[in-house]
């Protein structure tokens, strides 16, 4: 499995993937991202700023490609990365979002038709699955709160937002204190 963006969605999937068995690469351009994402589970971490190609860097460090891909981040490099990663009839799911110009983002569709590839699009968990998921974190196989890397008051949120692009913005989850 490969997850491309390792903030709170990804560094989550790449935890609950290791956790479930699943030999994963990490995907990010955040050093530190990639060392939470080893420290979660991920076999592999590719930064995406050193290597020519990331897809590539996956199919080669997964015989391949891999077999299922997850976009955490949602920009059009991460979602083509994550589809051009792919092996034969593997599967992309699309959980980020980012705004574009175009309000849209491209996906390499000639390789979906090319590789039969099934593409999805996910907000989320359904609620039917969260009894099991939560056994996996009452029986400390899961560790959600190994994720929040700081927290901040509310007052201090604001500030926190606006830098969130800035070069070495911070890894893994902010909690907002609001009563701080």
């Amino acid at each position: 499995m490969a997850v491309h963006g390792c903030g709170g969605v990804g560094l989550s999937a790449v935890m609950i993937a290791a956790a479930a068995g699943a030999r994963v690469v990490a995907v990010d351009v955040s050093p530190r991202a990639l060392d939470l994402a080893r420290r979660f589970g991920a076999a592999h971490c590719v930064d995406a700023t050193s290597v020519r190609d990331p897809a590539e860097a996956v199919r080669d460090l997964t015989g391949g490609g891999a077999h299922l891909s997850l976009d955490a981040l949602g920009a059009p490099a991460t979602c083509a990365a994550s589809v051009n990663g792919l092996r034969r009839r593997g599967r992309h799911v699309q959980v980020g979002l980012l705004p574009s110009p175009t309000g849209t983002t491209p996906v390499p569709m000639a390789r979906a038709i090319a590789l039969e590839l099934e593409l999805l699009g996910s907000h989320g968990m359904a609620a039917h699955t969260y009894p099991p998921m939560l056994e996996l974190v009452r029986a400390g196989v899961l560790r959600p709160d190994l994720l929040v890397t700081s927290t901040l008051t509310l007052d201090a949120a604001p500030a926190a937002l606006a830098a969130m692009d800035a070069a070495g913005a911070g890894a893994g989850v902010t909690v907002i204190e609001p009563w701080g």
